[in-house]
């Protein structure tokens, strides 16, 4: 991950694109970006969610690559360590949803879930 972060840095790095400023710029863009993304899925079932990502497997990467690069963007500009804050959601969530109670359950504790963070 320090490998694809380095490219980000580097390329904005070249680009004079270093504006820690413009935060809430960078999170107006993701949330476009799940717009996209969403207008190929909303209210879709499970199956034709599926379907769809087989069927637009490019655009489903392009998704996946904008988001990928805004968030290590962020990490970049905040001077943030993206794999260490990755190992440590991982680390919590391991916490959180513990195998043995959360397997093949759902974890919105509102209707029956399990998440030991919250109740």
């Amino acid at each position: 991950m320090l490998e694809i972060q380095t490219k980000v840095k580097d390329f904005n790095d070249v680009r004079g694109w270093k504006r820690p400023d413009k935060l809430k710029d960078l999170l107006l863009n993701m949330n476009e970006e799940i717009g996209e993304f969403w207008n190929l899925f909303k209210f879709t079932d499970f199956e034709d969610q599926q379907k769809l990502i087989e069927e637009n497997k490019a655009e489903a990467e392009d998704f996946i690559g904008d988001l990928g690069y805004l968030m290590l963007k962020i990490a970049y500009l905040y001077d943030i360590d993206a794999e260490k804050a990755v190992n440590a959601t991982l680390a919590e969530y391991e916490e959180r949803f513990p195998v043995d109670k959360v397997k093949g359950k759902q974890t919105n504790v509102r209707i029956g879930g399990i998440d030991l963070k919250r109740g």
